[in-house]
């Protein structure tokens, strides 16, 4: 539905469609530099940080006409990109200790065929991971990649120990499957 609003000092008419992205322009150009700002506080990157404040300018303006309190604007960006700049670095040290798991399971031998054998082997044992529904990828990983034991894992996932059991015996099957 767009209604119409008129302008009379313009003489034209326009859509409040149109009013709203003037408005959400005017009021992220007043407050981008600030959200890059708070984004390279979290991360410490340039790069990471101006991807985190435009994946926040985006997400702004997609719920800019569901905000209720349009003056609060600036304090709902900075939130946030607060919160997706630290989502950003959690995501990061997963990749990193993915990383360094793959490192540890098999350090270079100095060998290049063998070492590319080796990564080739990973490669595609992290693809499988990956493939495993949500409850079986994180019982695997966090018991076999980031050495929890059952008891750990069932604290860290909030279920029974049973649960964890089964899901890390379905899990490998499931892996053993997907790598033959």
């Amino acid at each position: 539905m767009n209604a119409l609003v008129d302008c009379s000092a313009a003489g034209k008419v326009v859509s409040a469609d149109e009013v709203l992205v003037a408005e959400f322009e005017t009021r992220l150009a007043e407050s981008s530099a600030l959200a890059v700002r708070v984004a390279y506080s979290v991360l410490r990157n340039r790069a990471d940080a101006e991807d985190v404040a435009q994946e926040a300018f985006v997400r702004a303006y997609r719920r800019f006409a569901s905000l209720r309190d349009r003056d609060r604007f600036r304090a709902w960006l900075v939130r946030m990109t607060w919160r997706l700049a630290l989502d950003w670095k959690r995501g990061e040290r997963r990749r990193d200790g993915r990383e360094q798991a793959v490192a540890r399971l098999s350090p270079p031998c100095g060998d290049a065929e063998q070492d590319a054998a080796a990564r080739e082997r990973h490669a595609r044992l992290w693809a499988a991971i990956d493939a495993l529904p949500e409850k079986f990828r994180l019982a695997i990983v966090l018991s076999a990649i980031d050495g929890h034991g059952v008891r750990e894992v069932a604290r860290l996932l909030g279920v029974a120990e049973g649960t964890v059991k089964s899901r890390l015996f379905e899990a490998r099957r499931r892996l053993e499957v997907r790598l033959r």
